[in-house]
């Protein structure tokens, strides 16, 4: 159903601390005129767990407004199974194209409890669901034997793989075959993930480079592996901001750097400063200055 680059948007706020629409509605119309394939809001990188319902849901309608046919997938995650569900519900009223679906984003479930939570989250928004399995983040592991009894339910038609082990990956497809859509959502795994047999990356350091993050997953898809490497090896340092307690500051202040967004953040975050901000904008700087040519993918 679903495949290729799906970025993790920012949420945009005002200095005052409000959404900035009109920088959304700036920001992510940049990811569709790059080629992506769809959009997933309102996830770790774009703050959702700090936004009220409503303001999630005006997140989703400024996507919508902007991805035009491409799909908009809301990300539900909440402490108490019960406000996922709810919006889930009001996600399927204001036209997500689907959902993604944190199993437990405070308690650390047991295997009963995901596969309750999940469901619950199915039922209630009843769209198509890609399954967040992040056991580094969030302490839940959804195993493969979790995805097999999800499997059942035809709503669940994809995983975001995050386990951080890239052998994962090959075990989905060995035991599932075809079932799910495996993406990758670890940055500075993308490439051996696409490798193995993803069919799609749920991306974050896209929202500052677009144009490279669908090469390289064009030029994977395309068997040109040694083109989308060097991309790759480029990328490295910056797709490595990915994976840090600090990831919002991180791709925010990047994401400034290189679009001339704002980089607002909403509390208890507060932007990078001193050594950590000094950081980011050397590799900015570097990337910036050996950013490399690219070759579209036939």
């Amino acid at each position: 159903m679903w495949t290729g680059v799906f970025p993790a948007v920012t949420a945009k706020f005002t200095e005052a601390g409000a959404l900035d629409a009109r920088e959304m509605e700036r920001c992510f119309a940049l990811q569709i005129d790059a080629g992506v394939d769809g959009i997933i809001v309102n996830g770790s990188l774009g703050e959702g767990p700090m936004l009220s319902h409503d303001e999630r849901l005006e997140v989703l309608a400024i996507a919508k407004s902007v991805a035009g046919r491409k799909p908009v997938l809301m990300t539900i995650a909440d402490a108490a199974t019960r406000d996922c569900a709810s919006l889930a519900a009001r996600a399927h009223t204001a036209g997500a194209d689907g959902l993604m679906v944190v199993p437990s984003l405070v308690y650390h479930t047991n295997p009963k409890e995901t596969v309750a939570t999940l469901n619950a989250v199915a039922q209630a928004g009843d769209l198509p669901v890609m399954i967040y399995s992040n056991r580094v983040a969030y302490r839940v592991d959804v195993t493969i034997e979790i995805m097999a009894e999800l499997a059942r339910d035809s709503r669940f038609v994809a995983i975001k793989e995050s386990s951080d082990d890239i052998r994962r990956s090959t075990e989905i497809i060995n035991a599932l075959g075809s079932r799910f859509d495996v993406f990758t959502g670890v940055d500075n795994l993308a490439y051996e993930a696409l490798a193995v047999g993803a069919v799609g990356w749920v991306a974050g350091l896209v929202v500052a480079f677009p144009e490279e993050t669908v090469a390289i997953y064009q030029l994977m898809k395309a068997k040109r592996y040694d083109e989308a490497l060097a991309i790759y090896r480029w990328f490295r340092p910056l797709l490595d901001l990915d994976v840090s307690t600090y990831l919002v500051q991180n791709l925010k202040l990047v994401e400034a750097l290189v679009t001339g967004t704002t980089e607002h953040v909403r509390a208890p975050r507060l932007p990078l400063e001193g050594a950590q901000r000094a950081k980011v904008e050397a590799i900015v700087a570097e990337a910036l200055a050996t950013r490399p040519a690219l070759a579209k993918a036939a």
